[in-house]
């Protein structure tokens, strides 16, 4: 799964972990397929905090239940890396409840921030009662906003949702639905880098118009790329690090465990 976007051999301005779809419960011993997701996650950060990350994005499915339990044990488990956390909702979230247990002492909530000659910007793509992902255009008015104002800084965005067809059919069902919209702003910036999500549970690298689109894998079950319907792939969960250069690269890959952190249920249709 290692991906490296581009060479470089001076240190990085910044190292980043992207950990995502966590789906913690309210209940510390809640499972997903089988999977002890509080489990998996300790397992992810464990082993992300290897590369000492000192920023991590948690891009969205914190919560498989939505509960200030669930966000309070998400905090605990980030605890441990003792670095800056900064959230975004996805459909498995209650955005208010992530906006309001996920904020302060070390954790944020917010449109982006800019740092170490970088602009980091993260939208919330989540539709309340819904899988599926939008951008309002207050939120695309606020991206744009940022893109102008910070026009000499490279950008990486980050959102919960696939702006693109990954080509999985059941998954392609719940993108963003405004993917025109989202890009006639990306396409007025240069300085766009990368976008970046999670939601699919799985690896998905490719370019448009010199952008990188990245996904990352789950920190818990992965979804079987390619399929038409619901299926899982029996592969360890993993994060993605990403390292942030001053000329305005970065270098990416995708790193998981050694194994399964338990048993899958092989009968799952759905989750």
């Amino acid at each position: 799964d290692r991906i490296v976007t581009t060479e470089g051999h001076d240190a990085p301005v910044l190292r980043i972990a992207q950990i995502t779809d966590t789906h913690l419960h309210a209940d510390p011993d809640g499972c997903l397929l089988g999977l002890n997701t509080r489990h998996c996650l300790q397992r992810v950060i464990e082993h992300a905090s290897q590369r000492r990350p000192e920023l991590v994005v948690a891009s969205g499915d914190l919560t498989h239940d939505g509960s200030q339990q669930a966000y309070a044990l998400a905090r605990d488990c980030f605890n441990r890396m003792g670095v800056p956390v900064h959230c975004l909702p996805g459909n498995h979230d209650e955005a208010e409840m992530l906006k309001k247990c996920m904020n302060g002492n070390g954790y944020n909530s917010h449109t982006g921030i800019r740092i170490n000659g970088w602009q980091l910007i993260f939208l919330d793509s989540s539709v309340a009662g819904s899988e599926g992902g939008h951008l309002s255009a207050a939120e695309l008015e606020n991206m744009a906003a940022s893109l102008q104002q910070a026009s000499d800084l490279p950008t990486l965005i980050w959102l919960h949702h696939q702006p693109v067809a990954i080509g999985s059919r059941w998954l392609d069902t719940m993108a963003v639905d405004n993917p025109d919209d989202f890009f006639a702003v990306i396409d007025r910036h240069p300085q766009v880098r990368g976008i970046i999500w999670g939601h699919v549970h799985q690896v998905f690298d490719q370019q448009r118009n010199g952008v990188q689109l990245l996904s990352t894998p789950s920190t818990c079950i992965q979804f079987l790329p390619g399929s038409e319907d619901f299926a899982v792939e029996h592969i360890p969960p993993g994060y993605r690090w990403l390292d942030l250069y001053d000329d305005g690269h970065f270098t990416t890959g995708v790193e998981r465990l050694p194994d399964i952190p338990g048993d899958i249920d092989q009968g799952a249709r759905g989750y």
